[in-house]
């Protein structure tokens, strides 16, 4: 659906609230921090914390959930340091439904509170051991003192989708006449199917403002989030790359770009969710899929020769957005699937100029390393080039000589390199030989320390004590990147090689003045 068509979200059904409407205003509601942080494996230091609440106002996100205040004094400081940052978004606590967590919030100097009750008979009767009279009555209490004491307050109606709506409908008025800012409707096990959430959605939104609170345990989040929307839910809540308790929660990323792209709705920054995506993956150490949307590697990466050829002429050919849009660039990969086009402007890229008689030669051979099951990597294609040519690189940078040693104590490097027409020597430490040598190639080369390694994997491609590791990096300098791969049986002279030959290319960038290596 496109802005400007006639139909709702339910293709034309006239109970249904068009979500391009030029009326509809909706924000975001970022719980990484909190519901994030409760999938299994995750905690986040207060550093990395007040890093990703950085990252998310300045994605203009609308509400940072910062933690629960209720969880214990760590906690309570990691939230009072975001707090302190001063940002733009409203910050809030997660709160259960007694008074003590909304005063250990109010010490954290936070906004507003999410106020969590018993939606669901089971967790009235079960979970709590309560009636629903009680938490009717406990509920307008609570939302009475927080907002006696000037909080932003939010009463989320837990496991939502599964309560007697009736019921639903009571304890949510109740908090509005209590003098509640909005209430939530909660997916919270991802239970609903969209016109369950659109039901309850426009029952609560008689009432007041209402937020939306999905899962993705069916694998609906974001059409549940969409289907809140229609039904006049003005607020979402998320979590950067999907984060959360079992299956996690609606990424915001994917419903920023849904609403943006969809249904014409400004939501964030769009242009900030890749650099969110990848700071809050390289804090939680959990790393996306190749085909997440938005973020994942492959949303804007080609290699078909059809896809590839048709991009080349038309951008939108095979993409529904621009790239730039979420901060992203397009790549081209190559492999058996490369076609000529493809290949060319690969080529191109790294300043080869190729006629049609070797292209034909290069895609052949990229053709055949893709037929074993191998990356064909940057570093490939420009070796496939210079043969096909029959022009010799002039190396800048070569390893001459390595040792590294672990032993007990610190581990230690030592490397000779060739640059350009002198010898240099240079050791380093680190945590492993490794790092140890990395920082000794560092030293040896001086100023292409500013070249960044933006990827590191290691793969066994053999068993048995003899095995052989291949090693991939990708590096980057300035606007241009190169991978390389090697091979060996030892995974630091892999890594030292792969990286020296990844900085040797970078050294010299087509159409640029080589820059003069210090020693410095």
């Amino acid at each position: 659906m496109n802005p400007g068509d006639s139909r709702g979200f339910f293709g034309g059904d006239p109970a249904t609230n068009p979500l391009y409407d030029d009326e509809t205003d909706v924000s975001l509601l970022d719980t990484t921090l909190r519901d994030g942080e409760q999938a299994p494996g995750i905690s986040l230091t207060p550093d990395e914390k007040a890093d990703i609440a950085r990252a998310l106002d300045r994605a203009r996100v609308d509400v940072i959930e910062a933690g629960s205040a209720c969880t214990g004094e760590g906690e309570r400081r990691t939230i009072k340091q975001v707090t302190d940052l001063d940002l733009d978004a409203t910050i809030t606590s997660f709160a259960r439904g007694v008074q003590n967590d909304i005063d250990l919030a109010l010490d954290c100097d936070v906004d507003g509170v999410t106020i969590v009750v018993p939606g669901s008979d089971r967790h009235i009767e079960t979970k709590v051991n309560t009636t629903r009279e009680e938490v009717i009555a406990d509920t307008a209490e609570l939302v009475e003192y927080a907002r006696d004491h000037g909080l932003w307050t939010e009463v989320i109606g837990e496991d939502g989708s599964r309560a007697d709506l009736e019921f639903l409908e009571e304890l949510m008025a109740t908090a509005f006449d209590a003098g509640a800012t909005r209430v939530c409707y909660a997916d919270t096990v991802g239970h609903a199917g969209p016109e369950r959430s659109y039901e309850i959605v426009s029952t609560l939104a008689e009432y007041g403002p209402v937020s939306a609170h999905t899962h993705d345990d069916l694998g609906m989040g974001l059409t549940n989030a969409l289907a809140s929307v229609a039904a006049g839910a003005d607020l979402v809540h998320g979590t950067v790359n999907g984060l959360g308790e079992r299956a996690g929660n609606v990424a915001i990323e994917e419903v920023a770009i849904a609403l943006d792209h969809s249904y014409g709705i400004e939501t964030v920054d769009t242009t900030q969710l890749y650099s969110l995506g990848q700071a809050v993956a390289q804090a939680t150490g959990v790393q996306l899929p190749p085909n997440k949307a938005v973020t994942g590697e492959n949303a804007f990466t080609h290699e078909s020769g059809i896809h590839t050829d048709g991009t080349l002429k038309d951008d939108r050919m095979y993409e529904p957005y621009p790239p730039e849009k979420v901060g992203r660039e397009r790549r081209i990969v190559l492999g058996k699937h490369t076609g000529r086009a493809g290949a060319r402007a690969a080529l191109e890229e790294h300043g080869v100029e190729v006629d049609d008689e070797e292209l034909t030669r290069v895609v052949k051979r990229i053709k055949e390393i893709g037929d074993r099951g191998k990356r064909v990597t940057d570093a490939d294609l420009l070796a496939i080039a210079e043969d096909v040519k029959g022009t010799d690189r002039e190396r800048r940078v070569e390893v001459l000589d390595l040792t590294a040693a672990s032993g007990g104590g610190i581990p230690t490097a030592s490397v000779r390199l060739r640059v350009d027409d002198e010898e240099r020597v240079a050791s380093g430490t680190g945590s492993g030989p490794v790092d140890a040598a990395v920082t000794a190639v560092r030293e040896a080369i001086g100023q292409v320390a500013n070249v960044s390694l933006d990827s590191y994997e290691v793969d066994a491609i053999t068993g048995g004590t003899d095995a052989v590791v291949t090693v991939e990096v990708e590096m980057s300098r300035g606007d241009h990147s190169v991978t390389v791969a090697k091979s060996d049986t030892d995974i630091t002279s892999a890594s030292v090689s792969a990286m020296v030959d990844a900085m040797d290319r970078l050294l010299t960038v087509p159409g640029e003045e080589p820059e003069v290596l210090a020693d410095d």
